[in-house]
């Protein structure tokens, strides 16, 4: 009995009957003759190897060096077991290893010689894949399955790739640049708009408020004007008044007045009655008493008439003062009417009742 290792295949031949029949085992046991069986092993264990192509001229001519690092195995499928037999069975892994590398790099380096430095260096996972896709099928028929395959390195030996990054960098700053000057130009403009719309609203704000104060100052005004309206008509009102009290105080000083001069004037009649009536009693002749008392008599007369015209004017300019007086208060327009009111009935006794002189 033989018990195969675990991360390995076995390869039973021969036997004693001479059979050429190989036998593949996977991990677990088997039985096998002593001196007679052949036993063989293939290690499944995953195998990491670095291709490395130097100074491989792209496309476009420029030398370059690219290294990369693949995982591969043997497969474990019968078939494909039989193939990595063929070609591997009785080598050492570092043999394996190193068949397996060089046909990688043989790979990598006809793809290399079909690709732009842009195209290899720009894109590192579409070149790794279009080597995995062109090497698969070679390493298939090897029994070998390659698990990952990626490019590790990239360089020159001519700084071709340092110049083309410092244009990808120059390029990438001067886009950079670009999209700061936009962005700062963006942004004073939106700082503008901003400023703008906060000055709109400022002003809207103050033209508002403006009309408010103005709302209220007119409102304020209209209200003073009402209220020293009020205050004037009440004053006009109580001026009036009081001109009219005081016209009509004027008034009745003015009857009394009159009525004292009526008084005077009816004692100054009697005392001349009396004088005539004495005169002619013992003076005069009974003839020239008579003629004497109607001469005392019409003097009488006329003197009462002028006392009493006398005392009508009096009388008329007292009532035109305390009138000019109310006149004042109430408006010149009256003045004509008051005084032709008050002073057409004296007018007209005074020109019917003064005798002619």
């Amino acid at each position: 009995m033989c018990i195969c290792a675990k991360y390995a295949v076995s390869i039973f031949s021969g036997g004693c009957c001479g059979s050429d029949e190989k036998t593949y085992t996977v991990g677990g046991w088997a039985w096998a003759w002593w001196l007679i069986t052949d036993i063989q092993k293939i290690t499944l264990e995953i195998m990491t190897l670095q291709p490395k192509c130097e100074d491989v001229e792209t496309a476009e001519g420029v030398a370059i060096t690219v290294t990369g690092v693949a995982q591969v195995k043997v497969m474990n499928d019968k078939e494909l077991l039989g193939y990595a037999c063929e070609q591997f069975l009785g080598k050492t892994v570092v043999e394996i290893r190193s068949v397996i590398l060089q046909t990688l790099e043989g790979h990598l380096r006809s793809i290399l010689g079909t690709l732009t430095v842009e195209q290899i260096y720009q894109d590192r996972d579409q070149f790794a894949k279009l080597v995995r896709e062109v090497a698969a099928p070679d390493v298939g028929r090897m029994g070998i399955e390659i698990l990952s395959f990626t490019i590790k390195d990239v360089y020159d030996k001519v700084d071709y790739l340092s110049s083309l990054g410092k244009s990808q960098t120059a390029a990438v700053q001067r886009d950079a640049d670009i999209g700061v000057a936009e962005a700062e130009r963006d942004a004073g403009i939106r700082e503008a708009d901003c400023k703008k719309e906060m000055m709109d609203v400022k002003f809207q704000a103050d033209t508002r408020m403006a009309d408010s104060k103005r709302e209220l100052e007119m409102q304020k005004a209209a209200f003073n004007q009402e209220v020293n309206t009020k205050k004037a008509e009440a004053q006009l009102a109580y001026e009036l008044q009081a001109a009219k009290e005081q016209q009509k105080i004027r008034l009745e000083e003015i009857e009394i007045e009159v009525v004292q001069r009526k008084k005077q004037i009816t004692i100054e009649e009697k005392e001349i009655l009396r004088t005539d009536k004495e005169l002619i009693a013992t003076v005069r002749r009974p003839a020239e008493a008579e003629a004497y008392k109607m001469q005392q008599l019409a003097e009488a007369q006329k003197i009462k008439k002028v006392l009493m015209a006398q005392a009508e004017a009096e009388k008329i300019k007292r009532i035109g003062e305390a009138e000019a007086g109310s006149i004042e208060a109430v408006g010149p327009d009256s003045l004509h009417v008051l005084l032709y009111c008050h002073l057409y009935p004296f007018l007209s006794v005074c020109s019917n009742d003064i005798p002619q002189l």
